[in-house]
């Protein structure tokens, strides 16, 4: 039986000259300067970390405190042997498939608002993707309060399978905007279903990028 060749790994290099073709130099200098926070790891995070991973950001940060489960996998970035895995791991190892020299740090960690200072000291730019009203509050409050300076993207609207235009981002103060269509949540919406999630995703990914390339 006749053995498969290996697929030769692109040096870091010719990945960034392969980006630079396609986003210009100067582009890519900046996006690969900036470091991301993604706050919650289902459907919106891991499609914005996959976003943001393929425009070859500079580094991610991956907060969450869940495992893959069986009922994510209609809407999130993982496989069916990734189940029961820890999501910063599990996404962790997908990225590197995509971008194998994207530095990527991890915590398995449930935010409150007691560690929320400590984990999110680091990164500029801060993407709020939770499912829960009451988390999303939290994180939103504690980021605007803490850290003012930071620049953070959140989500609010995107259940069932409605208009794609409804999906907008819009900026509510000076550091921190808002994506989505505001109003559609998963009772009266018929759950989450993977397309509208990914629009919503994309608007996040695109703002972050965005906000990089103006060099605010």
């Amino acid at each position: 039986m006749k053995k498969e060749k290996r697929q030769r790994l692109p040096s870091e290099k010719e990945m960034i000259q392969a980006l630079e073709l396609r986003h210009t130099k100067e582009a890519q200098e900046k996006i690969q300067k900036a470091r991301v926070a993604i706050c919650g790891l289902g459907g919106l995070g891991s499609h914005i970390a996959f976003a943001l991973a393929r425009c070859g950001i500079g580094g991610l940060h991956l907060i969450d405190f869940d495992c893959v489960d069986l009922t994510n996998l209609n809407r999130q970035q993982y496989g069916v042997a990734q189940i029961g895995r820890p999501k910063p791991e599990a996404l962790k190892e997908e990225l590197m498939e995509v971008n194998p020299y994207l530095k990527i740090r991890t915590d398995r960690a449930r935010m409150t608002e007691k560690n929320i200072p400590g984990l999110l000291k680091e990164e500029l730019y801060i993407c709020e993707a939770f499912d829960t009203p009451e988390a999303k509050a939290m994180l939103t409050n504690c980021v605007l309060s803490q850290f003012p300076e930071k620049y953070l993207v959140g989500a609010s609207g995107m259940a069932g399978f409605g208009d794609s235009n409804s999906i907008r981002t819009r900026q509510i103060l000076p550091h921190y905007y808002l994506c989505g269509d505001e109003v559609s949540d998963i009772e009266t919406c018929g759950g989450l279903m993977a397309p509208r999630v990914m629009l919503c995703a994309a608007h996040q990914a695109n703002k972050i990028l965005e906000i990089i390339m103006k060099g605010e």
